[in-house]
């Protein structure tokens, strides 16, 4: 899979961009705040559907175009892949009134689609800075980041997610209105069968990818770190199903054992016994107590949490063995390379380090990568790549 070209309209620094996007290695180099991780923003954008800094689109729009009476905002992509032709993707984001709210509308192919029909027609793979917070974050950010790899490469999670967020929005809500006598327990039945449907495919999925992910990313991060650190991953449910369904687990692992998969249909029947018998403590507090929405993951090096005891270095090296398995496992599950998305992925990084890992992406068909400081890079490595300059929202290749 490889973006051929990307087009920019309104979007952060970006007036008016159009940008051939050549395979393999693309360096984009420059100064802080000139449009380079924009870029990579609008890539991924057209990826998932949403930024990974806001949650306002809003705030995507171009200072210039803040003026204008019905300001919009566009971004669009040609791409191909090896299981399917030409593919074209459009998102334009505009004020349908003057005082109105901005919408998004999607077309893929010039047909309008959903943000959910979005998901795996384009598979990226993004490293920030900021994703050391899955080492020293709070649990939402680790299930966010478990969601988005899921619903990229797995249509049926993408929608039991939907499903899901509504079920629970709309579970909580009753428990309070039962809580204040305005409604029946009854009335949970059908929310907690939405509930248990899509949150033990969730459950099943987040246990599948993460043994996925262990396995190599282990590997990863042994190299990274000459031999001397093994990286494990602990899934902590906020529901723990067993595969004999009587409430003990197979090992004597913390979380659910990784090696023991459940299927979806294994999950569901135990989870609704368990909510039947948390009920009245959940209308009680008037708050889902138990599921997906309350999953944990922890790294461990050497049996010891990064996000207790592991220095920034040891969080860094663990995050980017953990992005380069994602790499690896969307390429076994897809039977396509996504593209990578690296934004100063080697900074803070001994040169050792930093060589094994720009060895490494360039078995990638298209990585973009980005600095402020190009020196950094290996002389072999910005032989074979194509360096861009980036300078207030203008892209000039270097000769």
């Amino acid at each position: 899979m490889r973006l051929l070209h990307l087009s920019l309209t309104n979007f952060r620094s970006y007036a008016r961009l159009e940008l051939p996007m050549p395979e393999g290695m693309v360096l984009l180099c420059g100064a802080n705040a000139q449009g380079k991780t924009s870029l990579l923003e609008a890539i991924y954008y057209l990826a998932t559907g949403r930024s990974p800094w806001t949650t306002s689109d809003r705030q995507l729009l171009n200072w210039r175009a803040e003026s204008e009476i019905l300001p919009f905002i566009r971004i669009s992509a040609e791409l191909c892949s090896r299981h399917s032709d030409l593919t074209r993707l459009d998102i334009t984001i505009y004020k349908e009134n003057e005082n109105g709210a901005f919408r998004k509308e999607i077309r893929v192919n010039g047909a309008r689609k959903r943000v959910l029909d979005l998901m795996g027609i384009l598979n990226v793979v993004l490293f920030l800075p900021q994703d050391l917070a899955l080492i020293e974050g709070a649990p939402v950010d680790r299930r966010r980041y478990l969601n988005i790899a899921l619903a990229q490469t797995d249509p049926r999670y993408a929608a039991a997610l939907q499903t899901f967020d509504k079920a629970l929005t709309q579970r909580n809500a009753l428990l309070r209105q039962i809580a204040e006598q305005r409604a029946k327990p009854r009335e949970l039945a059908y929310w907690d069968e939405q509930f248990v449907e899509s949150g033990s495919v969730l459950i099943a999925g987040r246990q599948r990818l993460l043994r996925d992910l262990e396995l190599l990313a282990a590997d990863i991060h042994r190299q990274l770190t000459d031999d001397t650190e093994r990286l494990t991953l602990h899934y902590l449910p906020g529901f723990t199903p067993t595969a004999r369904n009587d409430g003990q687990l197979a090992f004597n692992v913390p979380g659910l054992d990784l090696h023991h998969l459940l299927a979806p249909n294994e999950i569901a029947p135990q989870l609704r016994k368990a909510l039947a018998q948390n009920q009245r403590e959940e209308i009680a507090r008037g708050i889902t107590l138990i599921g997906p929405q309350r999953d944990e993951l922890r790294f461990l090096v050497n049996g010891r949490d990064l996000g207790l005891y592991g220095s920034r270095g040891q969080a860094r090296t663990a995050v980017l063995a953990l992005k380069l398995a994602e790499q690896a496992w969307m390429r076994q599950v897809t039977q396509d390379e996504p593209v990578l998305l690296l934004d100063e992925f080697i900074a803070e990084l001994d040169a050792q380090r930093r060589a094994f890992l720009l060895e490494r992406i360039q078995t990638a068909s298209q990585a973009l990568l980005t600095t402020t400081e190009p020196e950094m890079f290996t002389p072999a490595f910005l032989q074979k790549a194509a360096i861009w300059q980036v300078r207030s929202g203008q892209i000039l290749p270097t000769p």
